[in-house]
């Protein structure tokens, strides 16, 4: 028998999944309903620290250090007035009004918290999104994606030992053996493309001379689509792809991947890419554990379908949030897209409702509005458009200002975890810590 959490006569929120929207969510939540006694507030997350997601590709470029952006769960909690719970969620029961989660264990195999139940009133999804690789061949084995901070370390020490290998090799830097291929040329695609091509060259700087950056160190964008940035403005996108030529990223359009190699990547119109490093930032899905979950509606991308109140259409007990939500809504004919901007928005309509929600009274449509895009080439510069800035009318940003504004959305979701305060001591200690530390991570 799989042991239960004790039942208590609150009100029982649970939120799954400690990204972006779960966790400016249960911050909130705990600390307006569970200071107060009023319901009780739980986190459940197979993780045990939190990154903002948008950030995945300076940490896999070594651009930014996670131990001083991680938020630490358990403290968080305990600071928030909320209880976090580890574990992966592996089933709904809805007749009982419980998720199941799997035992976790540390990296040795050996068992830190078992299988258990976890009874809710109200059960918010927010598990995000993983990336999609369209089955194709030799992905799952040679190319890495950014889902997570532990992949995108992963790829990070693969990177340095790479350079580490070139460097102290016996013979030259072979043909391909420094490229690195980034497969899917969306933001993080994009971003990540033109923050290696600085962080490699800052590694090599660091007493690799036997690597020359111009002749050894290359770096290849590769889209499907007939251009990059396909879901922002074109001109913002002709504005990146040119800074992109600036710097010396190849960008390859309209090509799509057919097979991942342990030597590169192949073409569909037969031209091959020589790499070994490859990574996989092209197209998103739910986790595969939502499909069919209690029996809830799901697309074939196994997002969670969702009405305008963000409850689920089969269970109004049950919400979703985020990436792993699929709302079109009235008068528009696609998805609200999986940005971050739509996370935190629906984070906060859902928080602002939970007071009808836990009085029995109706809920209020949820409505997305999209400020615009942004899109940030690290230290060389940023690019964007602000939806409705000035009287209605969209404006096109570029340079300082949009790097400005581009920090300022990560300034905005620390602000909503974590509050103002904690927020500017943190920034504080950072620019301090900056003067003091490689510009690169090294290890």
């Amino acid at each position: 028998m799989v042991p239960s959490e004790s039942v208590t006569d609150l009100h029982k929120i649970v939120v799954v999944g400690g990204g972006a929207a779960g966790l400016e969510l249960v911050t909130k939540l705990g600390n307006k309903y569970g200071k107060g006694g009023k319901a009780h507030v739980t986190l459940v997350d197979r993780a045990r620290t939190h990154i903002w997601k948008p950030l995945l590709h300076e940490v896999a470029a070594g651009s930014l250090d996670v131990g001083h952006h991680a938020v630490d769960y358990l403290h968080h909690a305990h600071a928030n007035h909320f209880r976090y719970r580890i574990g992966e969620m592996t089933g709904l029961d809805r007749e009982k009004r419980v998720i199941h989660l799997a035992a976790s264990r540390d990296s040795e195999g050996r068992e830190v918290t078992p299988m258990r139940a976890v009874p809710y009133d109200t059960l918010v999804m927010a598990v995000g999104s993983t990336t999609n690789d369209f089955g194709t061949p030799g992905v799952a084995e040679h190319a890495i994606a950014l889902d997570t901070k532990e992949q995108a370390m992963r790829f990070h020490q693969r990177l340095v030992n790479g350079m580490l290998r070139a460097h102290t090799q016996e013979g030259p830097v072979r043909p391909g053996q420094l490229h690195v291929t980034v497969i899917g040329a969306g933001a993080t695609g994009t971003e990540l493309a033109a923050e290696l091509h600085r962080t490699t060259r800052e590694v090599a700087r660091t007493g690799l001379d036997r690597i020359d950056p111009a002749k050894d160190l290359k770096i290849t964008l590769v889209e499907a689509a007939d251009r990059i940035l396909p879901a922002v403005p074109q001109r913002l996108a002709a504005e990146v792809m040119g800074q992109l030529a600036k710097i010396g990223v190849e960008v390859r359009v309209q090509a799509r991947v057919t097979e991942v190699r342990a030597d590169g990547v192949q073409l569909a119109d037969g031209g091959f890419i020589p790499s070994e490093l490859v990574v996989w930032a092209a197209g998103v899905k739910g986790p595969s554990f939502l499909k069919d979950l209690g029996g809830l509606e799901s697309t074939r991308n196994n997002q969670l379908v969702i009405t305008p109140t963000l409850q689920t259409t089969r269970d109004p007990d049950v919400f979703a949030i985020g990436d792993c939500a699929y709302l079109v809504e009235e008068g528009s004919q696609t998805p609200i897209p999986p940005r971050a901007q739509a996370a935190h928005q629906q984070a906060s309509h859902l928080y602002g409702q939970m007071a009808n929600r836990l009085a029995g009274r109706p809920l209020k449509p949820f409505k997305y509005r999209d400020f615009g895009s942004l899109v940030s080439l690290g230290e060389y510069t940023a690019v964007g458009n602000l939806m409705g800035f000035i009287q209605g009318r969209n404006m096109f940003i570029a340079g300082l200002f949009a790097r400005l504004m581009y920090r300022s959305l990560y300034k905005m979701h620390e602000t909503a975890v974590n509050g103002w305060w904690k927020t500017s001591l943190d920034a504080l200690a950072r620019a301090l810590t900056r003067r003091t530390e490689p510009r690169v991570k090294l290890h």
